[in-house]
């Protein structure tokens, strides 16, 4: 079963051949994310040392800018707008327990 991949920024499903390598100008449609980025890939993990599930990817700064990462695979389902909506949650619920500094 072939799953749909979704940019990582704003959720939108995205048109790749995923028998084709990832451009790095490759970007959402409709959020203009780059789509070859740390955040976009299956091995993003942010509790990870590197945010990466893989032990030897070298170390990207920015992980929301494309990259020439060699180990990069299109995340599906969106795995970068969960994490970030789990953050926010969690935000948001100290704030309303300690208040906003």
């Amino acid at each position: 079963m072939d799953e749909q991949v979704h940019c990582w920024s704003c959720g939108a499903p995205l048109e790749l051949d995923l028998d084709e390598p990832v451009g790095r100008s490759t970007t959402c449609d409709l959020c203009d994310a780059d789509v070859r980025a740390c955040r976009g890939c299956v091995y993003y993990d942010p509790v990870r040392d590197n945010a990466c599930r893989e032990p030897s990817a070298e170390r990207v700064l920015d992980k929301e800018r494309a990259n020439f990462c060699g180990f990069f695979r299109p995340g599906r389902g969106g795995q970068g707008v969960a994490v970030d909506a789990v953050a926010d949650e969690a935000k948001r619920r100290l704030e309303a327990l300690f208040g906003k500094r």
